[in-house]
């Protein structure tokens, strides 16, 4: 019989070996999709079965996989993503998700995912058209910045519709933090997925595909985008200026102590209000099929040159580059995040370890000496510019600060470990836990490190309205949460939260879609034919979410590796100056939400009833 495939898949996955030069395509069928969806799920299936534990991250055994879900393809918003993942140069499972049309072109060229083996002898990049593929030499373009990379593909192949995931010179000199490029401004940004892609010699997977996947009911789409449209109040603030740049955002964050200021250290920024990237606004840009267009395209002449295909900065970039590093100074934020997207860096863990780098630099433990002459201090914006070219260069400061700053700060020794704002090598984002504590719980517990999109944001719950009403179809009527509460109920949003994520992380679905938990279900039956519910995506991310906490205690993890910085359990100027975490009360919920997801209470170890129940093993 022939092997069933749903709609929205194509039932192949591309397997690269480049130590051996070669390509094969693996089957997978409709039990295997359902079972996993895509995206995250796929990624955790593959890693917890043929990961070796204990492999070197950056050696050729590691396996990078990119990942599509049903959803890639489709005409309908929020379906332009993929997921990357792999072990991270930290040691701990990495997933990363990138907008652009890159995931819909290697839908129509034929494949739901790529696992990549090995390393090339040399630079390579894989050209991929209408399941045709080939590696190509890349010695030409080793060296070269995404934009360059990009046009030269593009040129090369004879054809501009040609997309690019891409790694820049951060990438191929193994930053830590370095990122993978979907085209010029999608990053799949967290855990170092740029350093192990350039730890295979792999340049770039360009690719291109003409074949449309298959929906099972069209008018289940046609349906969904309506619902959106009429539903437009909820997402036209992030039309207007995408995050951090609509109205008085970062100000706003500033006032309610929610961004980082400089190294999470204080909460006082008077200049907040001249940060706001509207002010520089050229146009929105956005990925396909999508009307919402949240991406910023900027462009700034003057004092320093920014191209605007590199785009703009949002939130968390204005964050992580400006308040955090106490810069206040748009133009240079923007500057900064034109370097970070031309050479391939996380622009989060890039300003974390800039801010590290400025405080270590404020107590006497980096020099002039060590910054080869740089004024490496908050405030001063060419220094921060300065010092992300040389992260990506490695060169001078740059090489030791492009460990990231847990590693960074042990190699500096005296103490400089404790500026380390990082979660499993993973820098902090824009959002305060000290504010936001069942987040900062998130942090802890993500297998990935500090993530604030797989993650709840306590604000929401605090008022009657669209934040709790989305809960009641899964746990009835709640009335409103304080901020402060960490107690067993709120601790089961966060855990329902998280799942959502991982179910959007894995349809490949975007977070900035306000799709109700049904009609993501809808919508996913749609494409699929299956008759399911939210609850049959949530026992998948469940299964998912288990697989990634498996992996990790493989690799040596432990309860411990679930912690924040001590800096959070002490308080800071302005609105959270009273208000340090409680280090009792989150341990207190660190159990709550070990033992809600199934897991022993103290080791966070899944049970091997969960583990049976979730049909890991079957």
């Amino acid at each position: 019989m022939a092997n069933k495939i749903p709609g929205g898949y194509n039932g192949k996955i591309l397997r690269v070996n480049l130590t051996e030069n070669t390509t094969s395509v693996e089957e997978i069928d409709e039990k295997f999709c359902r079972k996993y969806i895509g995206g995250a799920g796929f990624i955790a299936y593959y890693l917890y079965k043929e990961l070796k534990p204990g492999i070197d991250p950056l050696g050729p055994d590691n396996k990078l996989i990119f990942a599509l879900g049903p959803l890639a393809g489709i005409s309908i918003a929020g379906s332009a993503r993929n997921c990357i993942g792999s072990k991270s140069p930290n040691g701990n499972i990495v997933k990363a998700e990138a907008g652009g049309d890159w995931s819909v072109e290697l839908k129509r060229a034929g494949f739901d995912g790529i696992i990549v083996d090995g390393k090339a002898a040399k630079p390579v990049y894989l050209w991929i058209e209408n399941g045709e593929v080939t590696i190509k030499d890349a010695g030409h373009l080793w060296g070269m910045q995404t934009r360059e990379t990009q046009n030269t593909l593009r040129k090369e192949l004879d054809d501009n519709k040609i997309q690019v995931a891409m790694i820049g010179p951060a990438g191929e000199n193994l930053v830590q933090f370095s990122c993978i490029m979907n085209g010029l401004y999608d990053a799949a940004g967290r855990g170092g997925v740029g350093a192990v892609m350039g730890s295979k010699n792999l340049k770039a997977i360009a690719v291109r595909g003409t074949h449309r996947p298959k929906v099972v009911s069209p008018e289940g789409i046609k349906e969904a985008r309506a619902w959106l449209i009429e539903n437009k109040d909820l997402w036209a603030a992030m039309a207007e200026g995408g995050t951090g740049g609509h109205g008085a955002a970062i100000e706003m964050a500033v006032t309610s102590g929610n961004v980082s200021v400089n190294n999470f250290r204080e909460g006082i920024f008077p200049n907040s209000a001249e940060i706001d990237a509207a002010s520089l606004k050229l146009k929105m840009d956005g990925c396909y099929a999508c009307p919402i267009r949240c991406k910023k395209v900027l462009e700034v002449k003057e004092p320093y040159v920014v191209d605007p295909a590199y785009g703009g900065p949002e939130y968390e970039t204005i964050g992580s580059l400006g308040t955090n590093c106490g810069i206040g100074d748009i133009k240079a934020i923007t500057k900064g995040n034109e370097i970070c997207n031309a050479d391939g860096l996380d622009t989060i863990s890039a300003g974390m370890v800039v801010s590290f780098a400025m405080e270590c630099y404020e107590n006497g433990l980096l020099t002039k000496e060590d910054t080869g002459g740089i004024d490496l201090k908050f405030g001063n914006a060419d220094a921060m510019i300065k010092t992300l070219e040389l992260i990506s260069k490695r060169e001078g400061i740059g090489n030791l600060l492009a460990e990231g700053a847990t590693k960074a700060g042990g190699k500096i020794g005296k103490d400089a470990g404790k500026f380390s704002m990082e979660v499993k090598g993973i820098g902090i984002p824009m959002h305060e836990p000290r504010l936001k504590q069942a987040l900062g719980l998130g942090y802890m517990v993500n297998p990935h490190g500090a993530d604030h999109m797989t993650n709840m944001h306590d604000v929401a719950l605090t008022m009657e309205g669209r934040g709790l009403d989305q809960y009641k179809p899964l746990m009835g009527t709640i009335t409103p949460i304080p901020l402060e509460d960490l107690g067993p109920l709120k601790i089961a949003l966060l855990r329902i939260t998280m799942l959502v994520r991982i179910i959007q992380d894995s349809l490949v679905l975007c977070n900035f879609i306000p799709f109700p938990h049904k009609k993501m279900a809808d919508i996913t039956g749609a494409i699929t034919g299956w008759d399911t519910d939210i609850m049959e995506l949530l026992r998948v991310a469940e299964r998912i979410t288990t697989l990634f906490r498996l992996i990790n205690i493989r690799e040596g993890l432990t309860a411990e590796d679930d912690k924040l910085p001590d800096r959070f359990f002490q308080g800071k100027s302005g609105a959270l100056a009273e208000k340090p975490l409680d280090p009792t009360k989150m341990e207190e919920a660190k159990s709550y939400y070990y033992t809600l997801m199934g897991w022993d209470p103290k080791t966070g170890v899944p049970l091997k009833e969960k583990v049976a129940e979730l049909e890991i093993d079957a």
